[in-house]
């Protein structure tokens, strides 16, 4: 069964569309599970909090994105591969093209390095479909911050140029691969945006 996976910048509601994409799979009957990355596992959840905390400000972008690689080949090996072949459509909030994004382009990361990783990494597992939610980093991070009551994580915390970066290698992603990747724009409300990702979800796999 598919693997489908959510990305965009911060605030970009991704998140909150993965889930609505989750509860109309489960109402209309169909066998679909919900993960993340990172934290899609308990080794995970770990890795997680380490990346994800403001006070880790001396992480250097290298060991912070090996980081992201362990915690990408145990969710391959423990949860999305399993899944896959066991049937299960499986939405996934984030995946490889968020490593290309942050830490490939945010980060300066070397792109040789990290496609030969994350190849190890993604154990040849690729997304059948992945919707990358568009919109301004400033708006995606106002909302992020209004979210978090103003606590913001290592990366909303990030300056708006490294978020301008993400966003452009997401795009970029998009016209590469256009017959994996659809852009949706997400400068509205979400009961709109799920529209639009039903749309083109359903279009995909009918059914």
């Amino acid at each position: 069964m598919p693997l489908i996976t959510f990305e965009g910048v911060e605030g970009s509601g991704k998140s909150t569309q993965a889930r609505l994409c989750a509860e109309r799979l489960e109402a209309a009957g169909r066998r679909c599970v919900l993960t993340r990355e990172p934290g899609g596992t308990p080794i995970g959840l770990k890795i997680r909090q380490i990346l994800l905390d403001p006070s880790n400000t001396s992480l250097d972008p290298v060991a912070e994105w090996l980081l992201y690689e362990a915690d990408r080949r145990q969710h391959v090996r423990e949860v999305l591969r399993p899944l896959v072949s066991s049937g299960a459509l499986v939405l996934c909030d984030r995946y490889s093209d968020a490593t290309e994004a942050y830490q490939l382009a945010g980060r300066g990361v070397d792109a040789d390095a990290v496609r030969r990783v994350d190849a190890i990494a993604r154990d040849g597992l690729l997304p059948d479909l992945t919707l990358v939610y568009d919109l301004a980093p400033e708006k995606g991070l106002a909302r992020a911050l209004a979210r978090e009551r103003n606590r913001a994580d290592r990366f909303e915390a990030a300056e708006l140029s490294f978020h301008e970066k993400v966003r452009a290698a997401y795009l970029a992603i998009a016209r590469r691969e256009p017959e994996r990747v659809t852009v949706i724009p997400a400068d509205a409300p979400s009961e709109a945006v799920f529209e639009r990702t039903w749309e083109v979800l359903s279009g995909r796999f009918p059914g």
